[in-house]
């Protein structure tokens, strides 16, 4: 547990170190590794191989072997490379996690369908393993506070991942994230609407927060087509507290930037606060309008500050 504030990120890739506040984390199919190359300068802020949905079961082989040729190198692209693996309790998920875990290209892992701890830090040991290997003498308990493993971002896809968010969020020190696959989440709660959803998606804003992570992006928006669809969506997922969004399409990341960057107003009013936090010190004030400040409106405006410089 890290008392509420954002854990600092693990070593990742050397000079692949994520914008600390990414807003487009974008799929591209492990199997393609030349589209993996076009996402990694596609504009995204981290790009995911996905060796799991986005490629058939004939092809997964392959998907891992051309996914390692590009970690090989430590800076396969301008951008973060995470790999979605596949289910954890199947037959290749070990395998894929000891054998990109030390690739030096490797900045995150994606953990599909995460239902407790134990599931997180199981692929933990996986990811020890394979640094064990690599660098012969380093034990077990060496890795326990998470250094050498890369960053772990939990997926929540079912009933009981959700009831243990929380749990599977400080399941160990390297869980950098945790975020929701709504597509099978729906499927399995029965959810044929929107409002469905809302006790999940906070959920998983407040679990994120309460471990002290930052707050999680949106699931995928499945609609290519529907842009008008895709801003609502982000509007509402910006509401509920998300920060950004993953992506199946470059087309979508233009739309998903415009809705999480603050507007004017919200920068002005952060500005704001920030001046008068210089001027009296960082305990609580009120502003002339009347607004109070404490330390949790300070955190925000400088969250909102630090978005409003992706506009220039």
């Amino acid at each position: 547990m890290t008392g509420g504030r954002l854990r600092e990120a693990p070593g990742g890739a050397p000079g692949t170190q994520p914008d600390p506040l990414p807003l487009t984390w974008l799929y591209a199919p492990g199997d393609r590794p030349d589209v993996v190359r076009k996402a990694l300068v596609s504009g995204a802020d981290v790009v995911i191989a996905d060796l799991e949905d986005a490629v058939a079961a004939d092809r997964k082989g392959y998907a891992l072997d051309a996914t390692a040729e590009l970690l090989a190198d430590a800076r396969p692209g301008p951008v973060p490379l995470h790999v979605r693996v596949n289910a954890l309790d199947g037959p290749l998920a070990r395998a894929e996690v000891r054998r990109l875990a030390g690739l030096p290209g490797l900045a995150g892992l994606r953990l599909p369908k995460v239902e407790g701890p134990e599931d997180v830090v199981r692929v933990a040991r996986w990811a020890a393993d394979a640094e064990s290997d690599a660098a012969p003498g380093r034990d077990e308990a060496d890795a326990s506070d998470g250094s050498g493993i890369p960053a772990l971002h939990a997926l929540l896809e079912s009933a009981l991942g959700i009831e243990n968010a929380f749990a599977v969020a400080t399941a160990h020190p390297a869980v950098r994230g945790i975020a929701l696959g709504e597509a099978d989440l729906r499927a399995v709660l029965g959810v044929t609407g929107e409002a469905g959803l809302a006790w999940p998606r906070s959920r998983a804003v407040v679990a994120a927060r309460a471990a002290g992570l930052a707050p999680p992006p949106q699931s995928v928006y499945p609609d290519v087509a529907d842009a008008e669809g895709l801003v609502r969506s982000c509007v509402e997922g910006r509401s509920l507290g998300f920060l950004g969004r993953t992506a199946i399409h470059p087309c979508q990341l233009d739309a998903i930037v415009r809705a999480y960057l603050p507007t004017r107003e919200e920068i002005e009013a952060a500005e704001e606060v920030m001046a008068a936090t210089a001027a009296n010190g960082t305990g609580a004030l009120a502003l002339p309008d009347g607004r109070f400040v404490d330390a949790a409106i300070v955190a925000g405006a400088r969250r909102t500050l630090a978005l409003a410089r992706r506009r220039r």
